[in-house]
């Protein structure tokens, strides 16, 4: 994976997207990598990222309508379909239920 990191880049030198929220005599923390993602292979585990439920991208920290969410949760969910019917569901809840049980 290719990667650059510039440490105190001057804000002004942003593209007006990236500048935005910034002061125009700050100096910012650049990290530039590429990402090998297969289109079939979700990535995970990356807690900045958008979450993968959500198909549209929202700046970190915005407002998100709980309307919007559970229609993108939707949408995620008719794209990808479920990996888990609800008997298997059960059975995983039980037998957590079951762990604390025995202790």
């Amino acid at each position: 994976m290719n990667k650059i990191v510039r440490a105190h880049y001057p804000a002004s030198k942003l593209p007006d997207d990236l500048r935005s929220g910034f002061d125009s005599d700050a100096t910012v923390r650049i990290v530039i990598e590429q990402q090998d993602i297969s289109p079939d292979v979700p990535e995970r585990g990356v807690a900045e990222k958008t979450p993968l439920f959500l198909p549209t991208y929202r700046e970190p920290g915005a407002p998100v309508e709980l309307a919007d969410l559970l229609k993108d949760i939707r949408a995620y969910k008719e794209k990808r379909g479920s990996t888990t019917d609800a008997e298997e569901a059960v059975r995983r809840i039980r037998e957590l239920r079951d762990e604390w049980d025995d202790e």
